[in-house]
């Protein structure tokens, strides 16, 4: 079943829904299973699985010599939503990345997704790895995440990258895009941002999933200032609670976001992580309750593969 039809069923009630990432290589998927048993309580209606593009590492050679080799430490994406959905009897949402991928692989990783009932995917371009200054994308791939919107929705439409083929079925996802109410680190301003969003929902995004945020009030801006542009899809927030007092330097580094002075202060003044869980336990309860009172489609948690605080508040909430 698609997002939207998920969104559209509950008539105004705002959802529950959360992201996973998988294991790394090598641990058992129990672990995930044991981190989503005590969330299916609030009957999420769609999981998103994260998918991650591959690092590279350099091991020394006997002749001293270093060989860079390509490795992917959280592979199991695909297999991943077809066992949650095994498992659980809930939607899934891959995640499709540009960097990595060509374009051909992508096309596979989609008819595999098609095969195993699953309805959506969320496209996003991806992050730069680790060794690169900045995204670069696979030679014979994609470098921005309209293409890769685009290529879903030639999909949709029946047509694929060997032209030769007749009568093709055509896929039917539905297609979630990315959003950023403190805007991207790349673009120069919000406005340009919004331009970029609303080419996507223009070729074909039906939704939109949020990074995450701490202040309200800039993703209640931000929803206005797409409707003003003509962006009328769903808009997601993503939330994720703080749980450690590195986080609230950590995220803001990686995610390019900001914390609102009396989170931070809060959290400063906290004697350790027990106590900063709890902060951020009771910021993200009174911050989802006033997002539930704007009407929101869904809550969308970004788990980071830790239930524990999610449920805390999932359990004030829903």
């Amino acid at each position: 079943m698609k997002v939207t039809d998920h969104i559209k069923d509950a008539n105004g009630k705002t959802l529950f829904s959360i992201e996973i990432l998988p294991p790394l290589k090598g641990e058992n998927i129990q672990l995930l299973f044991n981190n989503i048993d005590p969330l299916m309580e609030f009957k999420p209606p769609f999981i998103d699985v994260t998918y991650h593009r591959e690092e590279y590492i350099y091991k020394k050679k006997e002749n001293g010599l270093l060989e860079k080799r390509s490795t992917r430490k959280r592979p199991g994406t695909v297999g991943i939503c077809a066992a949650i959905q095994n498992r659980y009897k809930v939607d899934t949402v891959p995640h499709i990345i540009c960097g990595g991928f060509s374009k051909e692989e992508t096309e596979n990783a989609l008819i595999d997704l098609q095969f195993l009932g699953i309805d959506n995917v969320l496209v996003l371009q991806g992050d730069a790895i680790k060794t690169e200054p900045k995204f670069i994308p696979d030679p014979e791939g994609h470098r921005y995440a309209s293409e890769l919107v685009t290529q879903v929705i030639q999909m949709n439409n029946g047509k694929f990258l060997d032209e030769e083929l007749e009568n093709a079925a055509p896929t039917n996802f539905c297609i979630g895009v990315a959003a950023y109410p403190e805007k991207h680190f790349s673009a120069p301003n919000l406005k340009t941002d919004l331009k970029y969003l609303k080419n996507k929902v223009d070729l074909g995004a039906e939704y939109i999933v949020t990074q995450m945020f701490f202040d309200n009030q800039k993703y209640f801006d931000f929803v206005e200032k797409c409707r003003e542009a003509g962006i009328n899809v769903p808009i997601i927030p993503g939330i994720k609670p703080i749980t450690a007092k590195v986080q609230s330097t950590v995220l803001p580094t990686i995610f390019h976001i900001d914390l609102p002075d009396e989170l931070s202060d809060e959290i400063d003044n906290c004697k350790d992580n027990a106590a900063v869980k709890q902060v951020g336990i009771e910021w993200i309860v009174k911050q989802s309750k006033e997002l539930i009172k704007f009407g929101v489609p869904s809550l969308h948690f970004y788990s980071m593969g830790k239930s524990d605080p999610i449920y805390k508040i999932a359990k004030e909430l829903f």
